[in-house]
């Protein structure tokens, strides 16, 4: 895979899992795709996290390496407007519909196992647990 969009979810995965499998896998996910972004949304959502199991320091930090490691794409027009349709659609929440908007936008598949996201027939998912094989709907 050649360009990503990384859901929250594979941060709190890499970040909090005890399982040494699942930060191989997290590591392996985030190493091997040339291209990685993620939505402004993203940073809210795990620096929120990190707040509260760990405190702003740690928080401060994560922040500064998604924002050194990925390119961030903010919510621009096209992305509210989809956005938007998404969430309409799926009823799903702000912060996932404007994730899949942002995977669409990029004509990127998404890394997540958030079910809200899988469902949402117009955006490619792939998770880690099937990093080998592809996990995938695809894009209309």
């Amino acid at each position: 895979m050649s360009k990503a969009v990384y859901d929250t979810r594979l941060f709190f995965e890499h970040y909090y899992s005890k399982d040494e499998t699942i930060l191989q896998k997290t590591k392996e996910a985030i190493r091997s795709v040339k291209q990685r972004y993620i939505s402004a949304i993203v940073i809210h959502e795990v620096y929120q996290l990190t707040l509260q199991k760990e405190g702003r320091e740690t928080a401060k930090l994560r922040a500064d390496l998604l924002e050194k490691d990925f390119k961030i794409i903010n919510v621009d027009p096209k992305i509210a407007k989809t956005s938007a349709e998404i969430r309409h659609k799926y009823k799903t929440s702000m912060a996932d519909s404007i994730i899949a908007a942002t995977a669409l936008s990029l004509k990127a598949t998404c890394l997540t196992d958030d079910p809200h996201l899988k469902n949402i027939k117009e955006i490619k998912t792939k998770w880690i647990q099937n990093h080998a094989a592809a996990n995938t709907q695809p894009a209309t």
